[in-house]
């Protein structure tokens, strides 16, 4: 069974670890999130629209996204993709430009559990705890949650 998304952010350590396992073949997984096509289904809060500018999911690629919340405002993000290891691994870095000047480093594992499930877990490091804190206090968790929710429905169809 698919587990809900656990987020943790350990006090006096500038990182954020996460953990969601999906009732999908990790194939399946690591696919939802090189096809841009498919991206822009789940990515991001719900009740958002994602637009996209770039997104290159391979190793030496790059990415650039805008969500848009109901009311028109806009959350863009970017980033590059410094590994990527089909249905295995993703290491990039991630920049919200709401906080100019933070940028993150993440490493994304895809992990085959058999029987047709798979385990996401990434790992985020900050520059400074200030701002590991500062996404914390963004909402990020319920956006985390809400996109891998949406992720969840996408692959059940």
């Amino acid at each position: 069974m698919s587990t809900a998304l656990t987020v943790t952010a350990p006090d006096g350590l500038p990182f954020i670890d996460f953990t969601r396992e999906f009732d999908h073949p990790v194939a399946t997984l690591f696919r939802a999130y090189a096809d841009r096509d498919l991206v822009v289904q789940w990515l991001g809060p719900r009740g958002y629209e994602m637009r996209v500018d770039r997104y290159d999911f391979y190793t030496g690629g790059s990415y650039a996204y805008t969500h848009i919340d109901p009311d028109g405002n806009e959350y863009r993000f970017r980033g590059t993709l410094h590994v990527v290891r089909e249905n295995e691994i993703a290491i990039q870095t991630f920049e919200f430009l709401g906080y100019p000047d933070v940028v993150s480093i993440e490493t994304l594992h895809f992990e085959d559990l058999g029987g047709g499930r798979s385990r996401l877990t990434g790992h985020a490091v900050y520059p400074s705890l200030e701002a590991r804190d500062g996404m914390v206090a963004s909402g990020m968790e319920q956006g985390m949650a809400d996109g891998f929710d949406q992720l969840e429905e996408l692959l059940d169809q």
